[in-house]
């Protein structure tokens, strides 16, 4: 997965009235260390209140055992925050990048899949339908469907939603490629790997094809 866009310079943030922060309270999202947590801020950053929030899964799911296809809780970061007073276009895709990796964790593909094995996944294509605006204040989630999976690729299908009220938000559909780090090629997904992501396929086995997915952009003219 491409890497995740880092909030923006906070000089550049400040020097321009439009994408200067407002005063607070914000929540923001903290991943620096090993556990994540959600934190709220007043005007001066000192922490009044730490929500744990689940870590990613560390070792792969058994096949055979459900496998969650959601996310934990995620909080928007206030330099995500643009001049129409939303999230910003770009961080829909930071977001969805952090769900592939805390769900797909479960098939041992998380952070820790290049320093164990020297293999990865990557991007090949995305295409992102924005539904409905989300706010600072919105907690969201992302749900995962897998639509279709071979030796090498795995295509799948995100939905972001509001996390208490269920609306969307916005989709993804996705292309991830299986890559050898070693020689940066695709390469098949070692066997017990495959394993698991079949059995996360299966859940979604026999589902109707999601309404966005298979899009094209285009002008739809009447008549």
């Amino acid at each position: 997965v491409e890497n995740s866009l880092g909030a923006g310079p906070p000089a550049v943030l400040d020097a321009n009235p439009l994408l200067r922060r407002p005063a607070g309270p914000f929540v923001r999202l903290d991943r620096s260390g090993p556990g994540i947590e959600d934190r709220r801020f007043d005007a001066d950053p000192s922490p009044i209140r730490t929500l744990p929030r689940r870590e990613r899964p560390k070792t792969m799911t058994e096949p055979h055992a459900a496998i969650p296809l959601v996310t934990g809780v995620m909080a928007i970061e206030p330099a995500w925050i643009d001049y129409n007073g939303h999230l910003n276009m770009a961080y829909y895709n930071v977001l969805f990048d952090r769900a592939a990796d805390e769900i797909l964790g479960h098939a041992g593909l998380g952070p820790d899949y290049i320093a164990t094995r020297n293999l990865s996944f990557m991007t090949a294509e995305i295409h992102v339908c924005y539904v409905r605006e989300v706010f600072l204040a919105d907690p969201v989630t992302v749900t995962m469907r897998f639509l279709d999976l071979d030796a090498k690729r795995l295509h799948v299908f995100a939905e972001l939603r509001h996390a208490t009220e269920g609306w969307l938000s916005a989709t993804s559909e996705q292309m991830y490629l299986h890559v050898d780090m070693a020689a940066r090629r695709t390469a098949p997904f070692p066997e017990d790997v495959m394993a698991t992501l079949t059995a996360m396929k299966a859940q979604d086995d026999g589902k109707p094809w999601p309404e966005r997915a298979g899009r094209k952009i285009g002008i739809v003219r009447k008549g």
